[in-house]
């Protein structure tokens, strides 16, 4: 499934969200030059190359940044730079001490058929058992590491939490993937519990 863009930002691709955005090619280096860029309402940016090579550095729109920078969702980037397009993720995102303006932000270039590492939401669906019971329900991590290639990426993993009774305990082992994608995280790290509260551990 692939959305193109006309004139908006958002495209879907592989049931993937992407950002279009434009890049401005950094002519300068330096303090001086970076600061003439922030107010202009610009931010600096540099783009590494999947498993090496020449990174390159560009200027983008600091208000079109909003939707890679406030959101837990994962996206990926189309970067378009003097006529080419550069499909990437966010690296490393570096704020202002105090005002928490974007000040520089790193991306990473994917290349078909190259594995890249990304953290990704984890979401959690199903009605628990354990729930309708009277538990409560306790998310003990957000997100997951995963290694996957541009073609087969994902915004998210889904852990279904259906046949969790009161006590019980999912990791990341139970959660499901597509094929070609593979979690880091240590299997046995639990993900969610159902908490049995204090009335019914006294009857």
């Amino acid at each position: 499934m692939r959305a193109f863009l006309e004139n908006g930002i958002n495209l879907v691709y592989n049931k993937m969200e992407i950002i279009a955005l434009q890049g401005h090619r950094k002519e300068a280096s330096g303090k001086v030059e970076s600061k003439k860029i922030r107010r202009s309402g610009h931010v600096p940016a540099v783009m590494y190359k999947s498993g090496g090579g020449e990174a390159f550095q560009f200027n983008l729109l600091a208000s079109d940044l909003r939707p890679l920078v406030y959101t837990s969702k994962f996206r990926m980037v189309d970067i378009n730079l003097d006529g080419a397009t550069h499909k990437g993720i966010v690296k490393d995102i570096q704020f202002h001490p105090v005002t928490e303006a974007v000040m520089h932000m790193d991306f990473l270039e994917l290349v078909p058929g190259v594995k890249f590492k990304a953290n990704v939401p984890v979401r959690f669906v199903g009605a628990s058992k354990g729930v309708k019971e009277g538990g409560k329900f306790l998310p003990k991590m957000r997100s997951v590491t995963v290694t996957m290639t541009p073609e087969n990426a994902i915004d998210e993993v889904t852990a279904d939490i259906s046949a969790m009774e009161l006590g019980s305990t999912i990791r990341v082992r139970d959660i499901d993937l597509p094929s070609g994608i593979e979690i880091t995280n240590t299997p046995a790290v639990p993900i969610a519990s159902i908490e049995i509260p204090r009335a019914l551990k006294s009857k």
